[in-house]
């Protein structure tokens, strides 16, 4: 039988001749005795549980703050990540911007290059075709003086074939 306050407080005993009735009294302490006894247990056990649930409560704020802290951290570190990734971009295409203006000066100078050796066979093959020219033209004119040399040369290896006066025949002695 539980005993709640108002009740001890309404409590009233018999009285006898010489006062109360000592087994009533001893009878409604023992009572409240084990009220007593049964609230302080619950009392206690209330408070370990309290204290289990607040040691309990400041272990999770204890990881929750570890928690932030490495969430925080992580989070650095990725930005950092993220940083440092960015920058290796940006090298790496800033290198590979100055290899390939270096490829396209390379390829320029080479074109010009090429384009002046072309120049320059074409102009070998101008002098040549004029020098070849001029040698066939030359040719040309010498044998035509040849031609006419030799219309010429006939009239006169006729006469060259011809016996001098002096000259003897084949009939006769020679000197």
């Amino acid at each position: 039988m539980r005993i709640t306050p108002m009740e001890i407080h309404q409590q009233q005993f018999k009285t006898r001749l010489l006062g109360y009735d000592t087994a009533g009294v001893d009878q409604f302490l023992e009572q409240v005795a084990d009220e007593l006894e049964r609230i302080h247990k619950q009392n206690h056990e209330l408070k370990e549980e309290l204290a289990r649930t607040r040691s309990a409560l400041n272990e999770m704020r204890q990881r929750e703050a570890m928690l932030k802290e490495t969430l925080l951290t992580t989070q650095r570190m990725t930005e950092d990540i993220k940083a440092n990734a960015r920058k290796e971009a940006e090298v790496m295409i800033a290198d590979a911007e100055i290899k390939a203006e270096a490829i396209l000066r390379s390829a320029e100078d080479r074109r010009v290059q090429l384009i002046g050796e072309i120049q320059e066979v074409k102009r070998q093959k101008i002098s040549f075709e004029s020098s070849l020219r001029a040698l066939v033209e030359s040719h040309m004119r010498l044998l035509d003086l040849e031609v006419v040399q030799v219309r010429h040369e006939t009239r006169d290896d006729r006469l060259l074939q011809e016996n001098l006066p002096l000259e003897k025949t084949d009939s006769g002695p020679e000197r």
